[in-house]
């Protein structure tokens, strides 16, 4: 690879502002990888991000890293801390470790993926795109969900999915609890079979079967006739 197709950040020499415009600047040159070296789990590295680029952290980072991006795709070899992928509308994540509360919040596309746990509420307000996490996630993981894929290898904390509209939530180990406004759903083949390619793909041990949760539609609709009865469910 050539010094043009290839550059490398040292974070332990560089502002996050340096930083960040270096990595701006490098996308717009039509630079294809930018190493991250020394990340020492800073806050908002790689955020705002509009063009095509390839970002490789090596090691932690903080809050809110590759957010706010769009056609970005980034390899953490470490962990995260909250926030991972803020608003993505376009590109894959992948941390090699865990990642904080709220894991790809607000996501609008793209994929990200957690190769081991994730905090709690992760997968806040999910509006398109796919969060995939190897391992656990913390309780209202999936909450207020618009559309799209959560699949957890792992066992959850309480009230997932509360509030959803639509999208799926796939979990391969014990489920605390479902959410408000949530129910239990068949698996088809079909269903099944993307489910273990997608994790096939990102070399993610699988587990033996899936449970799935989707919307049951009673939040869709609020009717001051019904207050009593909505309020029960909320």
């Amino acid at each position: 690879m050539s010094a043009k197709e290839k550059i490398a950040l040292d974070c332990d020499k560089l502002g996050i502002h340096e930083i960040n415009l270096a990595i701006r600047k490098a996308a717009t040159d039509g630079i294809k990888t930018v190493e991250i070296l020394h990340p020492m789990a800073r806050h908002n590295l790689g955020v705002a991000i509009t063009d095509p680029i390839h970002l490789v952290y090596k090691g932690d980072v903080g809050y809110y890293a590759v957010s706010l991006s769009d056609q970005v795709t980034a390899e953490i070899h470490g962990s995260a801390g909250w926030g991972i992928g803020d608003n993505l509308i376009r590109g894959e994540v992948i941390v090699h470790g865990n990642a904080a509360t709220a894991a790809a919040p607000s996501l609008r596309g793209g994929t990200v993926v957690v190769k081991g746990s994730v905090g709690p509420r992760s997968a806040i307000g999910l509006k398109s795109g796919q969060l995939v996490v190897g391992g656990g996630a913390g309780y209202m993981t999936g909450f207020f969900m618009q559309k799209g894929r959560l699949i957890i290898c792992g066992d959850t904390g309480d009230a997932i999915g509360d509030s959803m509209y639509q999208g799926a939530i796939y979990v391969g180990g014990t489920i605390g609890s479902i959410g408000s406004g949530c129910r239990y759903a068949d698996i088809d083949a079909a269903e099944r079979d993307e489910l273990y390619a997608t994790l096939d793909k990102y070399q993610i041990k699988a587990p033996k079967a899936f449970r799935k949760v989707e919307s049951d539609h009673s939040l869709w609709h609020f009717d001051k006739k019904e207050f009593e009865v909505w309020k029960d469910v909320l």
